[in-house]
């Protein structure tokens, strides 16, 4: 148990930390600590390089920027699946980077998907992403389906977790889908997904999950635990930079299932250029891509992707779990007087990346904390997410955050701002 509240502490773990050269690799805000990786993740120089090297494939090569130059742009996205195979517990060609997260949901609902009989319902949560509700409610209804009748959404019973038990319970025999977060964005409950899989799988209903909020942060298994497909952005804790390309798997023995959402790069690469109005999509998970790869939102994810397969990600989730459970030690020792409360999981082996600190102020405090140089994360109505990088953060990191916070509310600053928050929160 921890004893010592000290900066010096702090200051020893960092000096033994062995992620502690990969901090170097990152442009770190000036002045300031960053703890808002799991929205965006910070720049770093090897992602700086390789979307450098592809501006010069363009500006060198031209159109032959396809096929040469130094990151080839025709198979830039099966480059880019094998160094995200390792994060998820996947095979090279479960794997593809493409999309976004919402337009690859689209895309596995579409392709599996199929309504019968009693079996016309889709089964997701009410404590998941908005985005990942609109998209299941727009596939419904572009099936004739209402979505109040035909998307099922299991409850939680406090507002900050889901039980697997009533998950499971829920897995009747009217489901056909089930779609649900590895990780939830606001509390950082980590479901049970081999659990989750294998109770769908004996009920016959096809499972897949949203892992915005997971890769990069926690070591997966996806091919082994039986997922059907999953989805990710790569822009959070793997670093690919606003906007970038998202990813997909796609279990190999749906290898085969006809795309729900045609497009021409789905196609199997020796016949992509044929320009045959019949299409012969791609023998793996490539069959799941529609358009033109976005080479220039691509290009980052090469060097980013790096780091991670140097470190392995068992080391980055040992140094993320021991950064927050440092953290959630000093808000217990630090902030109790202030009225917060943590709504992440105590549980190491349930809590993802990120603690959630709730507190009625939230929205103010957040502001107060830009004024100190400290990037936090707000969620509405009353959550201050905190995420310290395994890459980038140090327990310094955490301890001065910690200690602003104490200084905030012991001098009221918060009481400078509205508690509204930002237009992008």
């Amino acid at each position: 148990m921890l004893q010592d509240f000290t900066r010096a502490y702090a200051e020893t773990r960092d000096a033994s930390d062995s992620l502690a050269p990969y901090r170097g690799e990152f442009y770190l805000p000036q002045d300031g600590i960053y703890m808002d990786g799991n929205s965006l993740g910070l720049l770093s120089k090897r992602a700086e390089r390789t979307l450098l090297e592809s501006l010069s494939d363009w500006k060198e090569l031209g159109i032959d920027g396809w096929m040469s130059g130094r990151h080839p742009w025709f198979n830039l996205s099966e480059q880019l699946a094998a160094l995200n195979a390792p994060l998820i517990g996947a095979r090279a060609e479960e794997v593809m980077v493409t999309g976004s997260t919402t337009v690859n949901l689209h895309q596995l609902v579409a392709s599996f998907f199929e309504p019968k009989g009693k079996r016309t319902k889709i089964l997701a949560d009410t404590l998941t992403f908005p985005s990942d509700i609109y998209a299941l409610k727009s596939q419904l209804e572009l099936r004739g389906l209402d979505p109040s009748e035909h998307l099922v959404q299991v409850s939680s019973p406090d507002g900050r977790y889901l039980k697997e038990e009533d998950i499971i319970a829920a897995m009747t025999d009217d489901i056909a889908l089930i779609v649900l977060p590895t990780v939830l964005y606001r509390s950082g409950q980590i479901l049970d997904m081999a659990r989750l899989a294998k109770a769908a799988h004996e009920r016959d209903i096809l499972i897949g999950f949203d892992a915005c909020h997971s890769v990069g942060a926690i070591p997966h298994a996806f091919h082994d635990w039986g997922v059907d497909f999953a989805y990710w952005c790569n822009y959070k804790h793997l670093n690919g930079g606003p906007g970038s390309v998202g990813g997909l798997f796609v279990h190999e023995r749906h290898f085969g299932t006809t795309p729900g959402l045609a497009g021409w790069f789905g196609s199997r690469k020796d016949k992509q250029f044929d320009m045959d109005h019949t299409m012969t999509p791609a023998d793996d998970a490539g069959a799941f891509q529609i358009g033109t790869p976005h080479v220039l939102s691509l290009a980052p994810q090469l060097g980013a992707l790096e780091m991670f397969n140097e470190v392995g990600m068992d080391a980055i989730r040992e140094k993320s779990l021991a950064l927050t459970s440092y953290m959630t030690a000093l808000i217990d020792e630090v902030l109790a007087p202030y009225g917060f409360v943590i709504g992440s999981p105590r549980n190491e082996t349930q809590r993802g990346a990120h603690l959630s600190l709730e507190h009625p102020e939230a929205a103010r405090i957040c502001k107060a904390l830009k004024q100190h140089r400290v990037i936090p994360d707000f969620r509405a109505p009353n959550i201050i997410r905190l995420a310290p990088v395994a890459l980038y953060n140090t327990f310094t990191d955490v301890y001065d955050v910690v200690m602003i916070l104490k200084t905030i509310m012991e001098n009221k600053e918060y009481e400078a701002f509205e508690n509204v928050r930002e237009v992008v929160a």
